[in-house]
């Protein structure tokens, strides 16, 4: 494409996945220095001194923030879809709290994940996840804040209980009868996790789509980061690179979501593997970036 990729999206990095080594604070400031990036995402703080701290870093800086409440979930194991409903609270909870602290840091939405799942209780989980997220969304409206649910794996790694992509438009389209501030947050990464393509997955999920996220994964098993754990592009046995991402960057042209007065965040998942250095990991994926946009 000839115009820039900054005309029609604001491009932005999973902070914690960037740089999964580095200080936080310092973090912040060596992506909030870089004009690359248009948005961060950032996650939970372990104390309010380097909140208040990111806060003044952010209002410097034009980035656009995002909340991501996926590891408020992932490192306790809390479930929002769990059939037990002191588990499912406790989970209810931090996604409340997430959205709390996500308005003080300048984020105008927070994502989450769904739970595991067990095949023989399906729709009992399916409807404690209702429960949840229409508790959060209806929190985050008073807000005047947005609630995205991000699509995973179902039977891989995370085995959450949303996708594959048509169980998640079914839950979307729920969760839009209750509650128009609720959407999806679809990540290249996890296409082939779901054995599902760019074309099928934006198609399906189309009307719900609030947020995207690209990156790699490995789904051969056996091989080593099998799995939804993000390497680089370009990784051995990988399934996404370059020509995936252009793939990808035409499918979102095709379906309407090229919008340069209202562009949607698009940030990248890529985190370094082992001893990987960090600053090259980044510069690779901005490559592959900057590749794939000008062949799409």
């Amino acid at each position: 494409m000839l115009e820039s990729i900054h005309t029609y999206f604001q491009i932005g990095t999973i902070q914690w996945m960037s740089h999964p080594r580095k200080a936080l604070l310092d973090s912040i400031r060596e992506i909030a220095s870089d004009d690359f990036f248009d948005a961060i995402e950032i996650t939970r703080f372990a104390d309010e001194a380097t909140r208040k701290e990111a806060i003044r870093l952010f209002q410097q800086s034009h980035l656009k923030v995002c909340y991501g409440a996926q590891p408020r979930l992932l490192g306790p194991k809390l479930n929002p879809n769990a059939i037990d409903e002191q588990e499912r609270q406790k989970a209810e909870a931090t996604l409340l709290e997430a959205i709390d602290e996500a308005e003080l840091v300048g984020a105008r939405a927070i994502a989450f994940l769904a739970g595991k799942w067990e095949p023989q209780t399906r729709e009992e989980a399916y409807a404690q996840l209702l429960k949840t997220t229409t508790a959060v969304c209806k929190y985050a409206e008073t807000k005047g804040m947005g609630v995205n649910l991000e699509v995973f794996d179902y039977d891989m790694d995370k085995a959450a209980l949303i996708g594959p992509a048509p169980l998640a438009a079914r839950f979307a389209a729920d969760m839009r009868t209750i509650c128009r501030n609720f959407g999806l947050l679809v990540d290249l990464s996890h296409f082939p996790t779901t054995y599902e393509t760019s074309q099928f997955v934006i198609r399906t999920l189309r009307p719900y789509i609030t947020h995207f996220h690209i990156g790699n994964a490995v789904v051969q098993p056996g091989c080593e980061a099998y799995g939804d754990l993000h390497p680089r592009f370009g990784f051995p046995n990988s399934a996404n690179d370059v020509s995936q991402l252009v793939d990808f960057f035409r499918v979102l042209k095709q379906e309407g979501f090229l919008n340069a007065e209202n562009p949607y965040v698009l940030s990248f998942e890529v985190k370094p593997w082992g001893d990987e250095d960090e600053a090259i990991i980044l510069a690779n994926t901005k490559r592959v970036i900057n590749r794939a946009w000008a062949l799409a």
